[in-house]
């Protein structure tokens, strides 16, 4: 250890040259605008994980090598010092830069200098947080070592305590710790679902879940379930909306605590489903529920204006965590769940008569959009058991938007693929706008995906740490900066430091589609005689709800 270095610090110099390294390169351009303080964040545990890596680097060179620790000249700290504190000035007057003009891109106002200014301070605390936590590993172990050097050699012990120390943090992390975590977040969230949101009161209507009759307890649906069966558009704005009468909607519902598993839960709702009339409406919508049981306002909204009110609305919860942490840890809960209520809904929709059945629609929105596809098996299935389909903001790791998009036609971007024509499913990033290949036949039963250049939820893969990706091998799509390139590793933080800012963005960018449910429905449902003066004015509309 240089006597050089600053005592408290204990700093060594392979481990805080890489650090800076770090730290610089986590101002790049990611995807999403951030602020200051966050910006911090995700600096110091860029540079966190940077000295690590140097010290590791350094250690395992000076074992290869037989080599002892030499301490590093006063001049080469001296040297360290005034290149890092160019570097840091040069990637924060970067890093801002960057950050303003994805600003303009998103049309969102810039933030002040003053808080971009906080990055640093923000960065250094988290990094000498995380290094004591490292140092208190390190002790660990030593004293290992020193255990061990009673019984092995030296070499031997040294191995064989790092290898322990690795294989203990690795297993405490992704086991104790995140278990631990994941548990403690459920169970708070579970908490948050015996809450209801201000103003939200039971239904007095049958055609909603908790409401007269219903088969399904209001105090079982949970904080989103009390939300979607609400609120929602009345008959009267329905009306007012269409200048002509409307139908009352029907909203069915079934919470995490309604029944005990999925299957039991997509039963309990069908049949209330059946019981409020839902069948005999000209439109049924099945939808994957995102996380925490949240149904999407801005689409079944969407859905329910475009239908005039004639239609129904079945969801259920499977999960209490938020959207983009289900995206990690609650795939399969998701893919239960989705095909657990469209199976069941199909079951009792194909025993009516061909000509009694309402249209039969499918929506899922991020990890919803996972769940739904995994009822079907192709396009083809796609098609032959529904009337329409739109997912939204998928994520990755989606089974057949992945099959879709791996193979697209020849010349068309991963961020707007074409899919065989587009006979059956598409992709648009601007539905109002059109919905490519324009100039093809498109089927009576539609299946559309609507996804952003910038969805941090859409691009985030594990493949992102080693290989670099179509979307930013072809020209970037246009709420993306051109100065956004792939380095290893980096881009896969980047990333996923982006996926909690998806919905902070205004609508049109990240993972914000509320305008663009609209033009995804009509595209869908054609109905006869809409305009694209309504277009615009329900979208207006539901941009402007709280």
């Amino acid at each position: 250890m240089s006597r050089a270095a600053p005592r408290w610090l204990h700093l060594t110099l392979p481990g805080a040259s890489v650090a800076l390294l770090f730290a610089c390169l986590a101002f790049t351009p990611s995807l999403l605008p951030r602020s200051g303080p966050f910006q911090g964040l995700v600096s110091g545990i860029s540079a966190t994980m940077g000295y690590g890596l140097g010290v590791l680097g350094a250690w395992l060179w000076r074992e290869l090598a037989h080599r002892p620790a030499r301490t590093p000249r006063p001049l080469a700290w001296r040297a360290f010092f005034v290149i890092g504190v160019i570097a840091l000035v040069a990637a924060l007057l970067l890093g801002w830069h960057w950050q303003r003009r994805i600003r303009e891109l998103m049309e969102m106002p810039a933030s002040g200098q003053a808080g971009y200014l906080l990055a640093p301070v923000v960065a250094a605390a988290v990094f000498l947080l995380l290094l004591t936590v490292g140092r208190g590993l390190r002790a660990v172990y030593r004293r290992l070592d020193a255990w061990l050097s009673r019984h092995v050699g030296p070499r031997a012990a040294r191995t064989m305590s790092a290898a322990a120390v690795v294989v203990l943090t690795a297993l405490v992390a992704s086991g104790v710790l995140w278990d631990g975590l994941m548990g403690l977040a459920d169970r708070s969230l579970a908490l948050r679902d015996t809450t209801t949101a201000e103003g939200i009161v039971p239904p007095r209507t049958a055609l909603r879940s908790g409401g007269p009759g219903s088969l399904v307890d209001w105090d079982t649906l949970g904080r989103e379930g009390r939300n979607f069966v609400g609120t929602g558009p009345s008959v009267a704005e329905l009306s007012a909306f269409h200048g002509a009468p409307a139908m009352e909607p029907i909203r069915v519902y079934a919470g995490y605590d309604s029944a005990p598993d999925a299957e039991a839960r997509a039963e309990l709702a069908v049949k209330d489903l059946e019981r409020a009339g839902g069948f005999q409406r000209k439109h049924l919508l099945v939808v994957t529920t995102t996380g925490s049981g949240w149904v999407v306002p801005a689409a079944v909204d969407a859905f329910e204006y475009v239908t005039g009110g004639d239609s129904a609305i079945v969801a259920t919860q499977y999960s209490h965590l938020w959207s983009w942490l289900s995206v990690l840890v609650d795939q399969a809960r998701a893919r239960e769940a989705g095909r657990a209520l469209f199976d069941t809904v199909y079951e009792r929709w194909s025993r009516l008569p061909e000509g009694q059945r309402p249209k039969l629609l499918v929506f899922g929105e991020s990890l919803g959009s996972y769940g739904g596809e995994t009822a079907f098996s192709g396009e083809r299935d796609l098609a032959n058991r529904t009337d329409g389909v739109l997912f939204v903001g998928p994520p990755n790791f989606n089974t057949l938007y992945r099959e879709f998009t791996d193979h697209r036609e020849a010349g068309s971007p991963e961020v707007e693929p074409v899919f065989r024509r587009g006979r059956i499913v598409r992709f648009s990033r601007r539905p109002g706008v059109d919905i490519p290949p324009a100039s093809e036949p498109w089927g009576a039963s539609r299946t559309l995906y609507l996804l952003h250049p910038s969805d941090p939820i859409t691009w985030w893969s594990p493949q992102l740490l080693l290989r670099r990706p179509d979307w930013l091998r072809e020209p970037r799509g246009d709420d993306v900066l051109d100065a956004m390139v792939w380095l290893p590793f980096v881009t896969f933080w980047q990333v996923t430091a982006d996926l909690p800012l998806g919905m902070a963005v205004p609508s049109g960018y990240g993972h914000m589609y509320t305008g663009e449910h609209v033009d995804g429905w009509v595209a869908l449902l054609r109905p006869e005689g809409w305009s694209p003066e309504q277009s615009a004015r329900l979208r207006a509309h539901l941009e402007q709800a709280p």
